[in-house]
């Protein structure tokens, strides 16, 4: 038994058509789309433009992309068929296939939304170090004598970071510190455990 494309196609009534003709390109674009987005594929256009903005606040919630169309396309699409395949009259199929498609925009909206949220800076905050336990890397000075250097794990990443201490004698290289403060924003008061 062979399938026949055209004998199937002229079966179909004129609202199928319409079903069917608009699942197919785009339930390949979203496949397309949903590959590339996972693997990295996407491609960005840079532009140049010459305008000022006084409050940027992102990106923010987008619910009217070309992701979001196709998603609704495609969904509308397949819950139309579906819907003509139950039995469903033509206007019961538009609202409910239109209502499935409002709804696969809104969870894409949402999952790009959170995703772009899930970003970070990478700008090392120093005083995320207060508290920290690190590992003298250059010997530092009792009383504020000199600036050593400490090893230490701030936001995840290990850093060498500049240190004094008001403890009354030397902290050794190899010593283990706490950080109690952090002086003018860029040096760590560290104390001898």
């Amino acid at each position: 038994m062979s399938f026949n494309f055209s004998e199937w196609w002229d079966a179909l009534e004129t609202t199928h058509k319409i079903y069917w003709g608009l699942a197919i390109p785009f339930s390949i674009i979203f496949i397309i789309q949903m590959i590339m987005t996972f693997i990295g594929g996407e491609v960005e256009v840079d532009g140049d433009a010459d305008f000022d903005v006084d409050n940027d606040g992102g990106a923010g919630f987008q619910f009217f992309t070309l992701k979001n169309f196709i998603g609704f396309f495609t969904i509308f699409s397949w819950t139309g068929i579906a819907s003509i395949d139950s039995g469903y009259s033509g206007l019961t199929t538009l609202i409910i296939a239109t209502i499935s498609g409002l709804i696969m925009m809104s969870i894409m909206a949402s999952l790009f939304y959170f995703f772009s949220k899930l970003t970070d800076s990478g700008t090392m905050n120093i005083n995320n170090a207060k508290g920290g336990i690190g590992e003298v890397y250059m010997r530092i000075s009792a009383e504020r004598g000199n600036v050593g250097r400490v090893l230490i794990k701030v936001q995840g990443s290990l850093r060498e970071l500049e240190a004094i201490t008001d403890d009354e004698i030397d902290i050794p290289m190899g010593s283990v510190v706490n950080v109690k403060d952090v002086i003018n924003n860029n040096i760590l008061l560290v104390s001898k455990n």
